[in-house]
């Protein structure tokens, strides 16, 4: 049975964290899975540099923020931390040089234009960084995110571009208040991706799907990366 969010008040980050990766853990042993299957990857958008390194303290490796001009100013205070960083917001292509040196994975590319500016970036300094495509399974929604039909043009795009490493993919589902409602765009983007695998014959590891209010739902539909923001720092901050 899936639980209700956490209580966000008399709570540090540590046990937050704990709690979060206990109800990982029960999600994971009720699809057969071994919780270590799953990475935590903390969503610290609008979080201080001192939070993030509670969070590290906590034991969490991975990082997501969705601006680059905001991680900017917070990575010089975190240098020491050496856990992997995800650019998971969109990512704008006149900022992607600085992304490509800001970020050891980028989650949300949408476009070949954007993955060529990568690529390029990351050529410059003869290094390869991992992207995931972002995948938009909700015409309705106003995110970003390519297409269903147009993935598989995209994906054979990227797997050509010899620095840029495609592990798989992301989405952000509607918001559901119910989150069994989400279920089917997560089943959605497994199977996109085992199709994609079938018709690039090669693998495509990550599935990078699900956030504080539904990230068991998503472990349970095979998710590799889980998106944990408020369920680990609490209310965001204002802007």
């Amino acid at each position: 049975m899936l639980e209700c969010p956490m209580p966000r008040t008399n709570s540090s980050i540590a046990s937050n964290i704990e709690r979060i990766r206990e109800r990982m853990a029960r999600a994971a042993a009720r699809s057969d899975r071994r919780p270590e299957e799953v990475v935590l990857v903390a969503a610290s958008k609008t979080q201080p540099a001192e939070a993030i390194r509670e969070a590290y303290e906590g034991g969490v490796r991975a990082f997501g923020e969705n601006r680059v001009q905001e991680w900017e100013g917070k990575q010089p205070a975190l240098v020491d931390l050496k856990p992997s960083w995800h650019l998971i917001g969109h990512l704008q292509s006149n900022k992607a040089r600085r992304a490509s040196r800001l970020f050891d994975w980028i989650d949300s590319v949408s476009d070949a234009a954007l993955a060529l500016k990568l690529d390029d970036a990351a050529g410059e300094t003869n290094e390869w960084l991992a992207v995931l495509i972002e995948v938009q399974l909700d015409p309705a929604e106003t995110k970003s995110g390519v297409s269903q039909t147009g993935l598989p043009a995209l994906a054979e795009a990227i797997v050509q571009m010899p620095h840029l490493q495609l592990r798989g993919l992301m989405t952000i589902p509607p918001f559901c208040e119910d989150p069994r409602d989400v279920r089917p765009y997560f089943r959605r983007l497994r199977r996109l991706r085992d199709d994609l695998e079938k018709h690039l014959g090669r693998s495509f590891p990550e599935l990078s799907m699900g956030m504080s209010h539904d990230f068991e739902i998503a472990i349970e539909e095979g998710a590799t990366q889980v998106r944990i923001g408020t369920a680990i720092f609490g209310e965001r901050k204002a802007e």
